[in-house]
């Protein structure tokens, strides 16, 4: 990941970088897989879960993007209009059910967007990591962020 640069200005530019911390639960990795249609046992079936080689109840994948996609919609839709154009990610460890992790997004580029008078495409580059710091998701997206305001 690129280094995070505080905001200066209303300006979105590359190093722009935002964060927040979310704490799973059982139960909630239970509810979401549940909803999502996910009927793997690993978010489900804390004995089966505790059998395995996690050890224990683990978030679904859409669990965990969800979370950093969502991210990205809630923070640039506080600073204008914001639409999602491409996510991609990488789950590289599994994310616990007891675990407090901190999601992060970092703008790599910007570019002036033909489609919108104010707008610009923000490729952005995000991780999920563990309280050690292990990232246990890696994502990728481009959005088309309009200030507007």
């Amino acid at each position: 990941m690129i280094e995070c640069m505080p905001a200066v200005g209303p300006a979105i530019q590359a190093g722009y970088c935002f964060s927040r911390v979310h704490r799973f639960d059982d139960e909630q990795v239970r509810t979401f897989a549940r909803a999502a249609g996910d009927e793997n046992p690993l978010h489900h079936d804390s004995d089966f879960a505790h059998s395995t080689r996690f050890g224990g109840l683990i978030a679904s994948g859409a669990h965990t993007t969800s979370l950093l996609m969502g991210l990205v919609g809630s923070h640039f839709a506080k600073r204008g209009h914001v639409l999602g154009m491409s996510f991609s990610v990488d789950l590289l460890y599994p994310v616990f059910a007891t675990e407090t992790v901190t999601l992060a997004w970092v703008v790599t580029s910007t570019s002036a967007a033909a489609r919108r008078k104010n707008g610009s495409v923000l490729e952005l580059e995000g991780s999920m990591k563990d309280a050690n710091g292990r990232v246990s998701v890696l994502a990728y997206g481009r959005v088309l962020f309009d200030p507007g305001l």
